[in-house]
């Protein structure tokens, strides 16, 4: 446990800009008191101030959906005890903006109502979920319980989270601002005020700097008022405050790096908009590497467009990549992903490379499998290249008579680049009585699913970004029934590409059987054919498609 001796000032209209700019903070670290009163240096030195500790766990979810049962939590797992406490009102802005300024100037939790003293006491403080730690909460105590050393005249506010929260943390006064917070607190039977000039004067505690906080910044007044009291109360505590968009701290760039720079030992996320404390834990650890995708973040979909040229290094015969030396593809890459750029508005557009990596072939070859594998030697010039140039990388499977799995893993040393995904064409996939290019073979769900697997491990172990994997698809009967696709991994986003091609109408058809076929909320690929398709679609043609493409190949 931890106290410092500080001072710290700060308006709402100066919280507020830094919260809108993904910015953090400490509070300030000083020898002065906080507070009103006598200021010598021996009443200094006796000026109380709060007890922080950081939470047991490395990655905690401070639980609640309303502004009430969210800053109480948060104050839950950071503040032990505190000499005094502000609580405002959720829905009043100039509550919301005194209560800020003192809460940080004191050093000690900033709790809101979720609006008068009669609707916040009717609000349910919601369960705690599985995984989701209490922090400095003696073990035992369950959120909504009533402390020990309550006072007598609490039981008709211990229901309610802030009455609670205020009797835990035992302060000698609280701080009410707003219509009906003082009526709240009434029963608990602790000093309550409403003149911030009568609060007693304050140490700051020492700072938790080894910790930060996750915030939802997302829009709203219930969810702009509780970002800035849990700003407020990770501030005071001497926490970073790190906004995120979204539950997801891979999706949001600025959060990547709040966290990355930071490295905290441990992390509070205010909400459970975050998610399980164990998928929290994981997002947190890609998060912290700082490693991002072309394009930004460490989600590979939603979030980004990959328009891909496809093909094998040095064959014209196998796709447009192969027509042309690596820098002149990288070149013709960017060249046809940018008129997706207009047509994508905020998406960012990602020039990828489709790299064959085994190839079907007529004649069985040394394994007698009818699949060429190409050398990771002779790829890895083309990824290094594609991922300096900020591009993206898929390699394909065309795995003849070989197990899918035993293909993937050969390009394993490609596939810990974060740039890098893997696509599976079943197309090619035949058994040992048929023979590539004389029937269109087909792939077990089984043997697909085993992949998904093995690459989602694979991406968890190295601590990677999400990674792509694709499914080619113009038959439903290329991918088999045996059982459903996986697609609940994490670490991997599967989206099913339709590879047909022909007149727009026969595509279209396949289009629709494709999309219909996939397992729900999948994102899909589309390919041009330059020579097949009659006619090939333009870009506009191409993404007026629904579902909106994610990935479009040129062939």
């Amino acid at each position: 446990m931890k106290t410092r001796r500080a001072t710290t000032m700060s308006s709402i209209l100066a919280a507020a800009a830094l919260l809108a700019a993904g910015c953090t903070g400490t509070g300030a670290a000083g020898t002065t008191t906080s507070g009103t009163g006598p200021s010598s240096p021996t009443e200094q030195q006796a000026a109380p101030a709060a007890v922080v500790a950081a939470p047991s766990a490395a990655t905690l979810v401070a639980p609640g959906r309303t502004p009430a049962q969210i800053t109480t939590a948060v104050s839950r797992s950071l503040f032990t005890s505190a000499p005094a406490v502000v609580v405002a009102s959720s829905t009043d802005p100039d509550a919301l903006s005194r209560g800020s300024e003192q809460a940080e100037r004191l050093g000690v939790p900033l709790l809101l109502t979720d609006g008068t003293a009669a609707t916040t006491a009717a609000a349910p403080s919601g369960p705690t979920p599985t995984g989701s730690a209490a922090g400095p909460t003696p073990t035992g105590s369950a959120a909504g319980s009533t402390p020990t050393g309550t006072a007598a005249g609490s039981s008709p506010a211990a229901a309610d989270p802030v009455a609670t929260e205020v009797a835990r943390l035992k302060p000698t006064t609280v701080l009410a601002l707003g219509p009906g917070v003082a009526d709240l607190l009434a029963p608990t039977g602790i000093k309550v005020v409403t003149d911030p000039a009568t609060m007693p004067p304050l140490a700051l505690p020492e700072p938790l700097s080894d910790t930060a906080v996750l915030i939802s910044a997302a829009p709203g007044l219930p969810a702009k008022a509780t970002a800035l009291a849990v700003t407020t109360t990770a501030k005071a505590a001497g926490a970073r405050a790190v906004p995120v968009v979204g539950g997801d701290p891979r999706t949001d760039s600025r959060a990547i790096e709040d966290l990355s720079t930071a490295k905290p030992a441990h992390v509070v996320a205010a909400g459970t908009a975050f998610g399980a404390t164990a998928t929290l834990a994981a997002r947190i650890a890609v998060a912290t590497t700082g490693v991002q995708l072309p394009g930004g973040g460490q989600v590979v979909l939603p979030g980004r467009r990959l328009v891909a040229m496809y093909g094998y290094p040095g064959s014209a015969g196998l796709g447009v990549l192969g027509e042309q030396p690596l820098p002149q593809a990288i070149a013709r890459a960017k060249r046809l992903a940018a008129p997706y750029v207009p047509l994508s508005g905020d998406t960012p557009v990602v020039p990828t490379f489709e790299l064959i990596a085994t190839v079907a072939q007529a004649n069985p070859g040394v394994g007698g499998d009818y699949s060429y594998e190409a050398p990771v030697s002779l790829l890895k010039p083309w990824v290094d290249a594609a991922g300096k140039a900020g591009m993206y990388v898929v390699l394909d499977l065309q795995p003849g008579r070989a197990n899918l799995l035993d293909q993937a893993k050969i390009y394993e040393p490609l596939l810990k680049n974060p740039h890098v995904g893997l696509a599976l064409d079943p197309e090619w996939r035949i058994t040992d009585s048929q023979l590539p290019l004389q029937q269109i073979g087909s792939a077990k769900a089984a043997e697909i699913n085993s992949v998904y697997r093995w690459l989602a491990d694979l991406t968890a172990k190295n601590t990677l970004p999400q990674k792509l994997f694709v499914i080619h698809e113009f038959r439903l009967s290329m991918i088999g029934d045996d059982e459903p696709l996986q697609h609940d991994r994490d670490q991997v986003q599967l989206l099913i590409h339709m590879d047909g091609q022909g007149p727009t109408n026969t595509k279209d058809s396949t289009w629709a059987a494709v999309v219909g076929a996939a397992p729900k909320g999948v994102p899909f690929g589309w390919k041009n054919f330059y020579d097949e398709d009659t006619p090939m679609l333009t870009p506009a043609q191409t993404m007026i498609r629904k579902p909106t493409p994610s990935m479009i190949s040129y062939q």
